[in-house]
């Protein structure tokens, strides 16, 4: 089973990607509300995954990932974004993000894009 890693700085986010993942057999084993909470977490907890927002509070998502790849080279991380902001996926991949999903998204696709990894 997986461990999962939830970045987002909307508690109702947080929980729609938790509840889709537990059924789907992964363990979310911890929540951050920004990217700077995302990269503690991340230290204490050593997820196989982590699903980060782009757009947060203090720290960004691309920020905080680019935070965690130095800690850790091989962390797969999947950014989560709305629409019209396809500048900082692209910022994103080229930072080491392994994948991205655009908000709104469904169960599937989510899902489709962690088993992936």
């Amino acid at each position: 089973m997986k461990s999962v890693l939830i970045v987002d700085d909307t508690m109702f986010m947080r929980l729609s990607l938790k509840t889709m993942l537990e059924k789907n057999s992964f363990q979310v084993i911890g929540e951050a509300g920004n990217g700077a909470e995302a990269v503690e977490k991340y230290k204490e907890l050593k997820p196989d995954i982590v699903t980060m927002d782009i757009t947060m509070p203090e720290v960004d998502g691309v920020t905080a990932l680019k935070q965690i790849r130095e800690i850790d080279g091989k962390a797969k991380v999947v950014m989560v974004s709305a629409m019209g902001q396809e500048v900082m996926i692209r910022d994103a991949v080229m930072a080491g993000a392994k994948n991205f999903i655009v908000k709104p998204f469904t169960e599937d696709i989510v899902i489709k894009a962690l088993s992936k990894l």
